[in-house]
């Protein structure tokens, strides 16, 4: 996961680790989605098809962010000259779109089916079993993600809630949300079989289902959106702005910086666009020059895949409406 800070310099960036979290949370989410699926089938509770459900749907979507993580990385070519990082969010976002169908929805109708259901005879101590080692499965792979946002927050300087918003990989985020979903998920589910076993009556059961599905479509429109978000084009953070307006100010040879764009182009990536005045009367052939000088000092930053730098009017003043976010 790469996270992209202004502190002590142009930029500031680390890696975490991505890959090995969608790891743990596949494996922990297959082995689940098997057990869930099994006592569903034996106890017939409709909680515990909605947890099935969760779990393979889960176990689905850790598959799509692995093709995220790798195809992203893909080198940029002539049809594609600023890479293919944009695909992290295609790709995340047909995941969640397998939580809002698979995991929402089948939840959703499967709990509405049997709030009429009769009261059967069962043993739920299976489910109960299967549930409290979901929980403690659960827990280690969204104890990973937390170790990760914990740790790009603190080098980023902001919350861990604002980290999780802003943050350009969709990968951890999306394992988080559904790891923490998860969570939320089983203890509705336990809670839900115990109100049943009380009271003999198969509506709580039913209604637990139904409440899974909703937290699970919740927490899948979110991610939606925010894929969205950098899909149409994210505005990198305001701090990296003001971070590399800063540093094109300081240059010698800018007299004026009007303008200025940086736009996300997949995790930990940015696109520069921006017009600058320079210092003097240069030549057309020297202004050129002076101007891939700063497009290649840009570029050496990993972070920026590309800089589009063009001359300005002299004595332009910048506007809000020059790209200045």
């Amino acid at each position: 996961m790469q996270y992209i800070a202004h502190r002590n310099g142009l930029r500031v960036k680390w890696e975490a680790g991505p890959v090995l979290t969608v790891v743990i949370a596949l494996a922990a989410n297959t082995t689940l989605a098997v057990l869930k699926s099994i006592v569903a089938v034996l106890t017939g509770s409709a909680s515990m098809v909605a947890e099935a459900a969760h779990s393979w749907a889960d176990a689905g979507n850790e598959v799509f962010l692995l093709i995220a993580e790798r195809r992203a990385e893909k080198p940029a070519d002539a049809t594609h000259p600023l890479g293919f990082g944009r695909e992290a969010y295609v790709w995340s976002m047909i995941a969640a779109f397998g939580l809002f169908g698979v995991g929402a929805g089948v939840s959703v109708w499967h709990g509405i089916q049997s709030l009429t259901a009769e009261e059967a005879e069962a043993d739920y101590l299976w489910a109960y079993l299967v549930l409290g080692a979901a929980f403690v499965l659960e827990s280690v792979s969204f104890f990973q993600a937390r170790r990760e946002v914990r740790r790009g927050a603190r080098k980023a300087d902001v919350s861990r809630v604002t980290f999780l918003d802003k943050t350009s990989n969709p990968t951890l985020r999306a394992v988080f949300f559904e790891d923490a979903a998860a969570l939320v998920g089983i203890v509705i589910a336990v809670t839900g079989l115990a109100l049943h076993q009380v009271t003999h009556q198969p509506v709580w059961d039913a209604i637990g289902s139904i409440l899974v599905g909703l937290l699970l479509g919740f927490v899948a429109i979110y991610l939606l959106r925010r894929n969205m978000d950098f899909l149409v084009g994210q505005i990198a953070d305001p701090r990296i702005h003001e971070t590399v307006l800063g540093w094109l100010r300081e240059r010698p040879e800018v007299e004026t910086v009007s303008t200025l764009h940086l736009e996300y182009v997949g995790p930990g990536k940015i696109f520069l666009v921006g017009s600058v005045d320079l210092v003097g009367d240069d030549t057309e052939t020297h202004a050129a020059e002076e101007l891939q000088r700063l497009e290649d000092h840009l570029e050496e930053r990993p972070e920026i895949v590309r800089a589009v730098l063009s001359l300005a009017a002299p004595g332009r003043t910048p506007t809000a409406g020059d790209g200045f976010q």
